[in-house]
């Protein structure tokens, strides 16, 4: 089973920081204050998505295959990650609308042509 560094306390929540390092070739140990990348403060579920989407090159449609889950929710789980990674994203209102015509269509709650002219407005 693997081990992950933990990156927040279990007590309060704050943000942990690496003490110490340990060379299990030369037993080598260093000692001192160590910042976690920003990755080490995504969880589980983040890290693996970001794992298939580079696997993927970046490509939705091959990541929507992989993970079974529509172009909306892929979309949503990279803002999520994006912002966890301290960015912004440019989500506006007309970014939320057009992921709500493209599910409407995936539902099958709209035609094609439907989609089409609400998502050239």
């Amino acid at each position: 089973m693997k081990k992950y560094v933990l990156s927040k306390c279990p007590v309060c929540e704050g943000q942990l920081s690496v003490k110490s390092l340990y060379c299990t070739n030369c037993n080598t140990e260093i000692n001192g204050a160590f910042t976690l990348n920003k990755f080490n403060y995504l969880t589980k579920e983040q890290l693996s998505f970001v794992e298939i989407f580079v696997k993927n090159r970046g490509s939705i449609k091959d990541v929507e295959k992989d993970l079974n889950i529509s172009y909306p929710t892929v979309r949503r789980l990279l803002d999520e990650v994006i912002v966890a990674l301290g960015y912004k994203t440019s989500k506006t209102v007309n970014d939320v609308n057009r992921m709500e015509v493209l599910a409407q269509l995936e539902r099958g709650e709209i035609t094609v042509d439907s989609a089409t002219e609400l998502l050239n407005k």
